[in-house]
């Protein structure tokens, strides 16, 4: 390669990899220096110009003008002067030392700093793709399956995703080249520039984004979420409401908010089910009375009551006796993800608890009975 294909290659590099000009220069310019210093044992201060323009490099080292040379960087008075007529005591003189086999020097180098910015800018692109991704599903393969983490490919772009146990599904057995979708958390670039991602299939997030894919009224925002909490492998609960005109009922839109992310007979829902293997899933209208919403929220159970105070985000609900444990849920499962979903700590108690005692401390009492 000679200097015109050199600078040919750079130019190519600079257009197709997107890679600045300046600081391709600057870094070949740092390698040359090294490379001639090795290649020659020079040891002098060594500066290489590279000039695209031109289409010239040169290399250049500098001496120390002393009275009486010791070091191989300095030079005596008379020799410099051979060099720079006006050279004096204590300045510092280039003098061009660029070797005739510049072509070989330049082209060892010059593969080996392009191959390095080649990768970089790789990475750079694939780390920008990333970034996009984050807060999204995406298509992966299973690569590894360790104690404490699965790693995945991300497909179409080499990259490694990271899932920890605690990203995982309860109870959800991955194998190697299993095929899944996964919820982007996190991406950060590592001290040698690659993307590392972190990715989960236990966020509520991603029950959320499985969501947008099955109901296009989400993605183009004519039914939102208003909050969705998970207990991967066993429940979600997703309150979702309608920015569009109420008609006859307060708090309520015109559309069925509720019908609409259920899907046909169930079809959208039912989707989202087989994805999350079984993995039950109650969609609730959100209203910003307190106690509606708690009433939602605790669904499939009835309720009868709710006492609350908004000020304290506590209320105290009365079930039917014989729906007790439906209302708690197995582990309190069913009020711990009702409490979460409507941020009140909310004490399920049964009629004939209630019955026994006597009111106060609460703001309101709301029979449900005919909601």
């Amino acid at each position: 390669m000679d200097v015109n294909d050199f600078f040919e290659a750079l130019k190519e590099l600079e257009r197709d990899m997107k890679i600045d000009g300046e600081e391709l220069i600057e870094t070949l310019e740092i390698g040359l220096a090294s490379a001639f210093k090795k290649d020659s044992g020079d040891s002098r201060a060594i500066k290489v110009t590279i000039n695209p323009e031109e289409k010239y490099i040169k290399i250049f080292a500098y001496h120390k003008v002393v009275e009486e040379p010791e070091e191989d960087y300095e030079i005596s008075l008379q020799e410099a002067q051979k060099i720079k007529p006006d050279a004096q005591i204590g300045d510092i003189i280039g003098e061009d030392v660029t070797p005739a086999d510049l072509s070989r020097i330049a082209t060892q180098t010059g593969s080996q700093v392009i191959k390095q910015r080649i990768n970089e800018a790789r990475k750079a692109i694939i780390n920008e793709e990333m970034s996009k991704k984050e807060g999204e599903l995406v298509p992966a393969i299973v690569r590894r399956v360790d104690p404490n983490a699965i790693s995945v490919e991300i497909i179409g772009t080499q990259v490694e995703g990271i899932m920890s146990k605690y990203d995982q599904v309860f109870g959800e057995k991955l194998s190697v080249n299993d095929k899944i979708k996964v919820y982007v958390k996190k991406v950060k670039t590592t001290d040698k520039g690659s993307s590392q991602v972190y990715v989960s299939r236990s966020s509520p997030y991603f029950v959320k984004k499985l969501f947008e894919i099955e109901v296009p009224e989400m993605k183009t925002g004519l039914v939102k979420v208003k909050n969705i909490v998970r207990e991967a492998g066993y429940r979600t609960k997703m309150a979702v409401y309608s920015d569009e005109p109420t008609v006859g009922f307060a708090n309520e839109s015109s559309i069925d908010v509720i019908g609409t992310c259920i899907g046909p007979k169930g079809a959208r829902v039912n989707a989202i089910v087989s994805e999350l293997k079984g993995e039950k899933i109650d969609v609730i209208l959100y209203s910003s009375n307190p106690s509606e919403y708690i009433t939602r929220a605790l669904s499939p159970a009835k309720v009868l009551l709710v006492r609350f105070n908004e000020i304290l985000k506590q209320a105290e609900v009365v079930v039917p006796d014989d729906k007790l444990s439906l209302a708690i849920g197995k582990n309190g499962q069913n009020a711990r993800l009702a409490a979460k979903l409507t941020g009140y700590k909310i004490d399920v108690i049964p009629y004939s608890k209630a019955l026994e005692r006597t009111e106060g401390g609460f703001d309101t009492l709301t029979d449900t009975e005919n909601e």
